[in-house]
């Protein structure tokens, strides 16, 4: 994390239970504004609980979740992105009997219909993802894996966001897929966009890294630059039972 980097988004001591199962054992987290926050860790670490944490779908139940220094915790669904926060899931949260475009339309909190989507920024995401601009008026159900999955993000980028929070956007897709995911990305994090990653595949992960938390047993077990763990196979192996190599 850079020293100018002030944390747009902050969790301390976040406890979440699920039913029975307690998942967060005292999540303490910055995420830096304008920076790609990366978190990684084995399945079930507490990745995923996370992010729906931090977007109210899961009540913490002990702790504060802080988004530019304001308690979010607590609060409904609807009004944390209210506040300009964006999640894509795992599942993408897509309509799949809806048209790209009424997919979008709906993610637009100033557009109630595709006329009044931002033309310049909707020119731009095309540039992003030219297969949407092929398959406007499809409907998102036909789409392939990838497809779904840039509709996902488009959704999440089509007014400016203050945060989005990605959750695994490389599982299951084709490399081919997967670098321009990583080239989208990119483009987001040089406009300074603020970005928290669950990603598994390192590779993506330490290209568009800053920042990253390696999660173990719903804690944060180390923080640091992407950087110093790209360049330590020993860390990897010791924080995830990985190498980089690995994932080459």
């Amino acid at each position: 994390m850079t020293a100018a980097a002030a944390p747009v988004l902050r969790l301390q001591g976040v406890h979440t239970h699920i039913g029975a199962y307690h998942i967060l054992h005292g999540v303490d987290l910055d995420v830096p504004e304008g920076e790609v926050t990366v978190l990684l860790g084995r399945n079930g670490a507490g990745k995923t609980t996370t992010l729906r944490t931090v977007m109210g779908l899961h009540a913490a139940s002990r702790g504060t979740v802080a988004f530019r220094g304001a308690p979010i915790h607590g609060l409904p669904t609807p009004d944390i992105a209210q506040r300009g926060i964006a999640y894509v899931p795992e599942t993408m949260g897509i309509f799949a009997d809806l048209t790209v475009q009424e997919n979008v339309v709906l993610a637009a909190r100033a557009a109630r219909h595709a006329g009044e989507l931002d033309r310049a920024r909707l020119d731009w995401i095309f540039g992003l993802f030219p297969a949407l601009k092929k398959f406007w008026l499809y409907p998102a159900g036909k789409l392939s894996g990838g497809q779904k999955q840039m509709l996902a993000v488009a959704r999440a980028i089509v007014e400016p966001r203050a945060l989005i929070l990605i959750d695994e956007p490389s599982k299951g897709l084709a490399p081919s897929i997967v670098r321009n995911l990583v080239g989208a990305l990119r483009e987001l994090k040089s406009q300074r966009t603020t970005i928290l990653l669950v990603e598994q595949n390192f590779v993506m992960a330490s290209a568009l890294g800053d920042t990253v938390a390696v999660m173990d047993d719903g804690r944060v077990a180390h923080r640091g630059t992407m950087a110093e763990l790209a360049d330590d196979e020993a860390l990897q192996q010791r924080l995830l039972g990985l190498s980089l190599g690995a994932y080459a």
